[in-house]
């Protein structure tokens, strides 16, 4: 199997409306690019698959994810489920299945066997895992035969996450950060803004630069113009002045943090 591309990505959580995300999912593609990342859990698996139909590209240039509900990690179910979203999605197969969080019926012993049977059956080429402590992080490496590809984690400009990133250069997987603007709180952070006004960058391409300048594979969920935009921060030059302030800001709070998380147990 060949090592898992993971370029930037189309975050498509919150993307509800089946048209807006189909039509979304397609602009992305035939924009440029190449990563398309939903789950069982945002419920827009159809759509998703109905963009990545309609673009005008090849399925096999398009690094395809989606994620494991919590309720559905149970081994049987989550043999099943996958298979279910292979149908809603109209693949054959996806290129990277997450468990999404280590909570509900995860049981590392019994669920990641399953992932491992779904990649050996060609349901799924990558096996990755999103939301865990570097402690469970650890134990997941453990148990599963396949690598794991990449963890998707909360990680932009304010939350930076340098143990899993510290982590992931170790395990040789990627780190995907969603809500890489920080859910939007970014245009209104006054110190992210100065930064980005100083170095005369948009703050949706500095906080997407810096992500990717410091191999974390961003996935922000976009619309409209929006799509377009933040694809620029693959070819826009960021300082390395820019990035060392970025660095440097005060860390804050996650922007989701759900009470049964691994880190609040």
């Amino acid at each position: 199997m060949p090592p898992l591309e993971l370029p930037l990505g189309l975050g498509t959580s919150g993307l509800d409306d089946p048209a807006e995300c189909r039509d979304t999912v397609t602009a992305a593609l035939e924009a440029g690019y190449r990563h398309v990342d939903t789950a069982q859990m945002y419920d827009n698996e159809v759509a998703v698959g109905e963009g990545i139909a309609a673009a005008d590209v090849d399925r096999d240039d398009v690094t395809v994810a989606t994620k494991v509900h919590p309720d559905n990690l149970a081994p049987e179910a989550v043999r099943e489920t996958a298979r279910e979203s292979l149908d809603r999605l109209g693949l054959d197969r996806v290129d990277l299945l997450y468990v999404h969080w280590p909570t509900g019926a995860y049981d590392p012993d019994a669920t990641l066997p399953a992932f491992d049977a779904l990649r050996d059956e060609g349901v799924t080429d990558h096996v990755g895992v999103s939301n865990f402590t570097p402690a469970l992080l650890r134990e997941a490496d453990r148990i599963l035969d396949a690598p794991i590809a990449a963890h998707q984690v909360e990680c932009h400009p304010r939350f930076q996450q340098p143990a899993l990133r510290e982590l992931a250069a170790e395990f040789d997987h990627r780190l995907v950060g969603y809500s890489p603007l920080a859910r939007g709180d970014l245009f209104g952070d006054d110190a992210f803004v100065e930064i980005a006004e100083r170095h005369d960058r948009p703050p949706a391409v500095l906080a997407l630069g810096w992500a990717l300048a410091r191999d974390v594979t961003p996935i922000p969920k976009a619309t409209g113009d929006h799509v377009a935009e933040n694809l620029r921060a693959v070819n826009v030059e960021i300082s390395e002045a820019a990035l060392d302030a970025v660095d440097a800001l005060e860390r804050g709070e996650r922007r989701l943090d759900p009470d049964d998380t691994a880190w609040n147990r």
